[in-house]
């Protein structure tokens, strides 16, 4: 299970472990809080009171300091888990919903023919589509794209990096969404 860090103004910052957050709390470093509350650690007893301490973990915790992330100069990495994700599984020639081990990462303009690897270069295309284009445009190919690609936002790169996301930490991302974005539900 992660934790979803963001800044104290509310921007994405990373996926963290359940002990990294505990270092958070216990520096005092967690500025507010919200989401369901996903543990609770324990430690020393107080010599004078007798009490136990604890630290209660929410799912996602605002945090003091400076953003690390400007969301207007993200790139998000590209990876075929992230987007398999951004196209949903879906085959950008024939349509078909494949599983991740079915599907490739298609150039649309291939390397052959100067392509980059970038996120408006590439579409996810199941095995035999991939092998039917080879190495031609969609139009030197005579297949045509079924969607456009496009670059994730912020926090479209924060529900593709994370497979088991909790229903109140993707209410707040899919808060973030642009309307068009395929995330949405």
């Amino acid at each position: 299970m992660k934790v979803l860090k963001l800044s104290a103004q509310g921007l994405p910052q990373s996926w963290i472990s359940l002990e990294q957050a505990v270092i958070h709390y216990a520096a005092e470093e967690v500025r507010w809080e919200v989401g369901a509350q996903v543990a609770v650690f324990r430690g020393g007893h107080n010599a004078a009171t007798g009490q136990q301490s604890q630290i209660a973990i929410n799912s996602i915790i605002g945090t003091k300091g400076v953003p690390k992330i400007n969301p207007f100069e993200m790139r998000p990495g590209l990876t075929n888990s992230k987007l398999f994700a951004r196209d949903r599984n879906i085959c950008a020639y024939c349509g078909g919903h494949f599983a991740d081990e079915d599907l490739t990462r298609e150039h649309i303009r291939p390397y052959a023919q100067n392509g980059v690897d970038t996120w408006m270069n590439v579409v996810t295309a199941c095995r035999a589509c991939n092998h039917r284009k080879a190495n031609r445009t969609p139009e030197q190919a005579g297949m045509s794209l079924i969607y456009t690609p496009y670059v994730p936002t912020l926090w479209e790169d924060f529900i593709l990096r994370n497979r088991r996301i909790l229903a109140d930490q993707m209410e707040f991302l899919s808060r973030g969404l642009p309307k068009s974005s395929r995330l949405r539900h």
